[in-house]
């Protein structure tokens, strides 16, 4: 194994401040795990309740419409972990989750995660906060989803996008560049919307694409355009 699990536990962030004896007790109850890129990591439904930390590559969170079509939730990388929510609940697994490069995994049962909570509370607490995170994220879509156009709803991405980018004054760079396909899936609409939501925030000064960044020229524009219509 190239990386010791110590090592490879202290980037997970969800293990930040514990000392190398107790990444180490944590160690000898994990399994590694290797996912090809596209590979299926686990399916919706599964009863599967492992929690999975990403060492090395990311992996993407989806699920599907009946008639088939991809809806990306999250993408998850290196310090970050997925699966919680059947480890805590002990239902079913509520997405599938892909490799969108190659992987290296750790995995730990869902007994030895709740015992790590409950002997380390900054890591129960880090994981709660975690949660709630996402349930405002998710409360955000519900409502872009419901009230905002499309157009508005590619405006709205970027600004998510934007929150996690390289600031400099009212000049972000998103990197690597997102892909029109990912953005479409994340707010049920098509590559062909988003490419010109895109050429007509790059006419107006507000956007601009670079060999490897997308650059929001003028954030301040971007969030006006957001909130405006969210009212």
């Amino acid at each position: 194994m190239p990386d010791s699990a110590p090592k490879a536990l202290h980037k997970v962030k969800l293990f930040a401040g514990l000392s190398p004896e107790e990444l180490g007790k944590i160690e000898v109850v994990c399994r590694y795990k290797r996912f090809s890129a596209n590979e299926q990591i686990f399916d919706r439904n599964s009863k599967a309740r492992d929690v999975f930390f990403v060492i090395r590559g990311k992996v993407r969170v989806v699920n599907y419409s009946l008639a088939g079509r991809e809806i990306t939730l999250d993408d998850i990388s290196e310090g970050e972990y997925f699966g919680e929510l059947a480890a805590l609940d002990g239902q079913p697994r509520s997405a599938s989750i892909m490799a969108l490069t190659d992987c290296l995994i750790v995995a730990l049962s869902p007994v030895q995660f709740v015992q790590v909570l409950e002997r380390h509370p900054k890591v129960a607490l880090r994981a709660l906060r975690r949660l709630s995170q996402i349930v405002r994220r998710s409360t955000e879509r519900i409502m872009d989803l419901s009230t905002l156009g499309a157009n508005n709803r590619v405006h709205a991405d970027l600004l998510r996008l934007a929150e996690a980018g390289d600031k400099k004054d009212n000049t972000v760079m998103i990197r690597p560049i997102p892909v029109h396909g990912d953005i479409a899936s994340r707010i049920g609409t098509t590559r062909e919307t988003v490419a010109r939501v895109l050429n007509d925030l790059a006419r107006r000064g507000i956007v601009k694409r670079t060999k490897d960044a997308l650059v929001i020229s003028d954030m301040a524009r971007l969030h006006e355009m957001v909130e405006d219509v969210r009212g």
